[in-house]
């Protein structure tokens, strides 16, 4: 949440939600036009992690968080070049010596929005091979003095970046996040983002010409070292934490498709009486990491996804029509990752289907066809959420999500 691009000296804020259709309980999100759709959209927050399980094909984040390393500040070092598949690293740095490493710069100035507080560049500290965001007290000019930093040098469109960070107590906000980098705002996404909190993180995906908004938050303790990462393709946004996948977001209006960049910060609130501290605090980063994907992206960026509708209250010969029909359209754009998003209702108690057990048919059925074809397998995570009933309609529901990958 990066406010020193304001509209008139505030920003706009709307949360974006569309409910979804009584008769759209499991969804296909494709790639391209399809011949049956129901425009469907999820945006909320996303409360559980995401899952990997399937036992082949299956894209892991494991490797990123980070290589055991006892000498390392966080006991972990960065993670090693072919950590992701289908990625190379073309950045990393352990922040070594006393000052930041060639390509970054230091904020300056008062933030945009936010009249209560000051970046200063002697707030930013490197040694003993941690960058260190400071927060302190300034009586002189009685506001807090904050810290951040910019990698304005490393400018790209798509990739996946990971920071390996923690904060030492509550007060200041901490923001990784991807700036553009001819500071044409909105989009913006930030991967990790605290409000000043020690008990949960929040990732926000900044869109459209008004500042829409999509969140997704994490409960985890913030003073523990933890690796934050974020996958930005032409179709999704995929958030990393310590390896685990926990929040998705692939409506295409949302995906940022212009040149950004990494830039990590520090900042206080008080003017709006949030993320206000009451002592010194800090932003500890051990290292970062970024990669890009070896293949160039589709061509001519993200198709409009469209949504193929089945009811997850139907018999299983019935289903299998159903996700067998899902399943050719999925294969027949490219799509191999596949998000299914399970709402946790009291409903598939009262129609008589156990989520855990349909949900497996579903993954089965989907992977039995691909397997037909004699392709290679799709790549299947599972997300539970809790889910507004009032948004459910009366049956039960399952968003499956196919990424082009």
């Amino acid at each position: 949440m990066r406010k020193y691009l304001t509209d008139g000296g505030a920003v706009r804020w709307r949360r974006v939600a569309t409910p979804i259709s009584s008769r759209a309980m499991f969804v296909a999100v494709a790639l391209v036009p399809l011949t049956v759709s129901v425009p469907v959209d999820v945006v909320g927050p996303a409360r559980a992690p995401h899952v990997c399980v399937t036992t082949s094909g299956c894209l892991s984040f494991t490797q990123t968080k980070g290589v055991t390393d006892a000498t390392e500040p966080s006991g972990k070092a960065p993670p090693l070049a072919n950590a992701l598949a289908g990625y190379r690293q073309t950045y990393v740095t352990d922040f070594g010596g006393t000052s930041l490493p060639a390509g970054w710069g230091t904020y300056a100035g008062q933030p945009g929005g936010d009249v209560g507080t000051q970046w200063q560049p002697s707030h930013v500290v490197v040694s003993n091979g941690q960058l260190q965001l400071n927060a302190g007290f300034d009586p002189t000019a009685n506001e807090w003095i904050t810290g951040g930093v910019s990698q304005n040098s490393l400018s790209t469109t798509y990739g996946a970046y990971f920071v390996r960070s923690r904060i030492t107590a509550p007060g200041p906000t901490i923001v990784e996040l991807l700036w553009p980098t001819q500071n044409v705002w909105p989009p913006e996404i930030d991967f990790n983002e605290t409000y000043g909190a020690t008990t949960s993180s929040m990732a926000t995906v900044h869109f459209g010409t008004v500042n829409n908004v999509d969140h997704r938050t994490v409960s985890i303790d913030m003073t523990k070292w933890h690796t934050w990462g974020v996958v930005w393709t032409p179709t999704s946004l995929t958030y990393v934490v310590d390896g685990v996948v926990w929040g998705v977001v692939t409506q295409a209006s949302e995906i940022p498709s212009i040149a950004m960049h990494l830039a990590i910060q520090q900042q206080t609130w008080c003017s709006q009486n949030f993320a206000c501290p009451t002592a010194p605090a800090s932003a500890v980063v051990d290292w970062v990491a970024e990669y890009a994907p070896t293949s160039a992206p589709p061509s001519g960026g993200a198709s409009v996804p469209q949504n193929i509708a089945i009811d997850a209250s139907l018999p299983l010969n019935e289903l299998n029509v159903e996700v067998v029909q899902a399943a050719k359209s999925i294969v027949s754009v490219g799509a191999r990752d596949v998000v299914l998003e399970v709402a946790t209702l009291g409903k598939w108690r009262a129609k008589g289907v156990s989520p855990s057990k349909r949900v497996a048919q579903v993954m089965s059925l989907l992977e039995r066809y691909v397997q037909r074809q004699g392709l290679a397998p799709l790549r299947i995570f599972v997300h539970w959420f809790p889910a507004n009933p009032r948004l459910a309609g009366n049956r039960p529901h399952v968003v499956i999500h196919a990424v082009y990958s």
